[in-house]
C-alpha cells in the first residue's frame, strides 16, 4: 500500500505471517506509520524498512518466517529488517543469525516499534499525513481489529500461552471507537479478533456485551469473529445474530474428533459438548458456515482415534477445515510425550485434507443458483475474488472495478476452493 503524501519519506512494508491477530496488529502498525507520514509499500517493493510480524505455531510457521525475512534480504539487500511477534518472543537468537536483520522485538514491545525505530535512528519523524482509506495492499476490504490478547488456557500442544502470555482485554470504548473510525475509512467488513476473544471481559462487558454496543453505537455494515471455542457459546450470545450484519460463520476451534485425544490435549470440552453447541449455532443461524482446525498424529495418536476424528469431521459438514500435521513445539508438554512418525502423520493429513475438501465442495454446492451478497476483494490474473457473509470464496470476471463492493451474485458452479459467480 502506499501514500501519496511525502514521497521522500522512507518506505516502509509491513508483512505478516499466521492468525488473524497477528494481522490486526501489522494493520494497527501501518496506520501509526502512515499517520507518522512515512510512505508504506507492499512487501515485494523496495523498501527502505522491511517488518514482518512473524507466527511460531508450528516449525512451518518458523520456516516461512526465516523464508520471508531472508526473501526481502535478497529483494532488498539494503534495507534494515525487523522481525516482531511470537517467533521472535519465544526464539530470538534465530532470527538475529538471518542476514539483514537488524532488529527482533517480542510481542511485549513491539507496539513500541515506531518509537524504537525513531529513538534509534533508523526513522525520522515525517509531516503527518491524514491516513483515512488506508487499505491494506490497496486490495483489502475487511479490517482487522484486535480485542483480546493472550491464553491461560496451557493445551498441552500450544506455543501461544508461552508467547502471549498476559491475558487482556481491549477497553470497549477503544473498540466501539474503532470499528466507527474503520467505518469512516471506508471498510465494508470488520473482523474482531484475539487470542481467545471468547474471554473477552473489560470492566465487566463481555463479547456478547460488546458485540451489543458496536451493533447499536456503529454502521458497520458487516461483523465478523475470528476463533471462538465451544464451551465460549451461549444461547445468548447466538441470539445476537438475529441482526443479519453479524455474518453467518463460526470459526470453532476443535483440533481432535477424538475424546482421548482431547482429554491428552488438555482441551476443555468433549465431542458431545461440540456437537451440542454445533447444533445450538445451525438452529439459530441459517445457513450458517461452521469452520474449524483439526490437529492430526498427535502423541499417541492411535490409528482408531485418528479414524474416530475423521469420521466425527464429516458427520459436522464443515463448511471448511484446516489441517494441521502436529508440530512439537519448545517447552510445550506434548513436546516431551512418544512422537508420531511423520510419514504416518503425513498420510493422516493428506486423508483429512481429500475429507476437507469433499466437506467444502459439498457446503458450497446447496448454494449453487442462489444469489447472494459477496463483498469482492481484489482481482488477481484476471480474476475478482471475494466472500459472501457465510465465508464462501467467489471468483469472477469484470471490466468494472469491483474492489470494496458489495453486490449481489448468482453462485453458478464450483470453481477451485470456492464457487464462480456471476454479478
Amino acid at each position: 500500500m502506499e501514500i501519496d503524501e511525502g514521497r521522500g519519506a522512507p518506505r516502509v512494508a509491513l508483512d505478516s505471517l499466521g492468525c488473524k491477530l497477528n494481522q490486526a496488529e501489522i494493520e494497527l502498525l501501518a496506520r501509526q506509520m502512515a499517520e507518522a507520514g512515512y510512505r508504506l509499500v507492499a512487501p515485494a517493493d523496495k523498501a527502505d524498512i522491511y517488518i514482518l510480524n512473524t507466527c511460531t505455531v508450528t516449525h512451518i510457521a518458523d520456516r516461512k518466517s526465516r523464508h520471508r525475512l531472508r526473501l526481502a534480504h535478497r529483494r532488498n539487500p539494503d534495507a534494515r529488517l525487523v522481525a516482531i511477534g511470537c517467533y521472535a518472543e519465544r526464539a530470538s537468537r534465530e532470527l538475529e543469525q538471518i542476514e539483514g536483520v537488524d532488529l527482533v522485538l517480542g510481542n511485549a514491545k513491539k507496539m513500541q516499534l515506531l518509537q524504537l525505530l525513531e529513538d534509534s535512528g533508523n526513522l525520522a519523524r515525517q509531516t503527518a499525513v491524514d491516513a483515512t482509506g488506508l487499505l491494506e495492499d490497496g486490495q483489502r476490504t475487511r479490517a482487522f481489529i484486535k480485542v483480546q490478547n493472550g491464553c491461560h488456557n496451557f493445551c498441552a500442544y500450544c506455543i501461544v500461552p508461552l508467547v502471549r502470555n498476559r491475558e487482556k482485554s481491549v477497553p470497549a470504548d477503544r473498540v466501539v471507537t474503532e470499528v466507527r473510525e474503520r467505518v469512516t475509512d471506508g471498510y465494508k467488513e470488520v473482523v474482531l479478533t484475539g487470542t481467545e476473544i471468547g474471554t473477552y471481559n473489560s470492566n465487566g462487558v463481555n463479547l456478547g456485551d460488546l458485540l451489543e454496543r458496536i451493533l447499536t453505537e456503529t454502521s458497520v455494515s458487516r461483523l465478523r469473529l475470528s476463533s471462538l471455542q465451544p464451551q465460549g457459546i451461549s444461547s445468548g450470545l447466538i441470539g445476537l445474530w438475529r441482526d443479519q450484519r453479524l455474518c453467518p460463520h463460526f470459526h470453532l476451534s476443535l483440533q481432535s474428533g477424538s475424546d482421548e485425544v482431547l482429554g491428552r490435549m488438555k482441551r476443555r470440552y468433549t465431542t458431545t459438548d461440540y456437537r451440542r453447541t454445533v447444533s445450538l449455532i445451525r438452529q439459530a443461524v441459517p445457513e450458517v458456515a461452521i469452520t474449524t482446525d483439526v490437529i492430526v498424529g498427535f502423541p499417541g495418536e492411535t490409528e482408531a482415534e485418528f479414524q474416530e476424528s475423521y469420521d466425527f469431521c464429516r458427520q459436522m459438514r464443515f463448511a471448511r477445515v484446516h489441517v494441521f500435521p502436529y508440530s512439537p513445539r519448545p517447552g510445550t508438554e506434548a513436546a516431551n510425550m512418544p512422537q508420531i512418525a511423520d510419514r504416518v502423520k503425513r498420510q493422516r493429513s493428506q486423508q483429512m485434507l481429500a475429507m476437507a475438501s469433499e466437506s467444502r465442495q459439498s457446503f458450497n454446492q446447496q448454494f449453487l443458483g442462489r444469489t447472494v451478497e459477496v463483498l469482492w476483494e481484489q482481482k488477481t490474473g484476471g480474476v475478482w475474488s471475494g466472500l459472501t457473509g457465510n465465508y464462501i470464496k467467489v471468483y469472477t470476471r469484470s471490466r468494472e472495478e469491483l474492489t470494496n463492493k458489495r453486490l449481489p451474485v448468482k453462485l453458478v458452479e464450483i470453481y477451485k476452493d470456492g464457487v464462480w459467480g456471476e454479478v
